[in-house]
């Protein structure tokens, strides 16, 4: 059997990639399964131009073959206001083709965030996240309990998906239950991969 599992995010300050290096670590714990790493670009706030074709740093911009070709999404954005970040919401917006196709339905599709504060929306953004995934047919999964960081945590964390606390000036490190959760959501997502489409391989 194998997978690719799709670990899309968008990251300002840095902290949400590193939450997506660490899932993708998770997903390829998992014998046959592998992580697709890829960000979406910044968008302008005057018009739709975006950032240029080829990122200067971390992963390439995702593309709808992305989308379309992976076995399971996880999809991961800071919080705005309690909700994704524009350019996350603006890359999903173009996704009707995918839709109308079904080209996303039945895989295995998973979300985290990163915010400033404590109560910052991170289980709203979670959830805005969430909304279109279920348009597209995707089956949402988040983390047990059987996750004992999620018991312990005093930092981020959330059954909804991973969360990081990173700090007003976004500068706090992940701490180890942050890492422990990611790790875990990207071995989560890759074992329903592996066992809803067997036939991939």
């Amino acid at each position: 059997m194998s997978a690719e599992i799709l670990v899309l995010y968008y990251s300002r300050h840095g902290a949400t990639a590193e939450m997506a290096t660490h899932i993708a670590r998770g997903v390829e714990e998992r014998d046959g399964a592998t992580a697709r790493l890829r960000a979406v670009p910044a968008i302008s706030t005057v018009c739709e131009a975006v950032e240029d074709d080829i990122p200067p740093a971390g992963p390439p911009y995702a593309e709808m073959d992305d989308l379309a070709d992976c076995q399971g999404l996880i999809l991961g954005s800071p919080t705005r206001f309690g909700n994704m970040a524009a350019p996350m919401k603006y890359f999903i917006d173009q996704t009707s083709n995918l839709w109308l196709a079904g080209k996303m339905a039945g895989k295995p599709a998973a979300v985290f965030t990163s915010t400033s504060s404590l109560h910052g929306g991170q289980e709203t953004t979670l959830y805005s996240m969430m909304l279109p995934l279920l348009h597209h047919g995707m089956l949402i999964t988040g983390l047990p309990y059987s996750e004992p960081a999620l018991l312990k945590t005093t930092t981020g964390g959330t059954p909804y998906g991973p969360s990081h606390l990173a700090g007003v000036d976004s500068r706090n490190p992940l701490s180890d239950d942050e890492i422990d959760l990611c790790r875990a959501l990207g071995r989560r997502v890759a074992d329903i991969a592996l066992r809803l489409h067997p036939a991939d391989a």
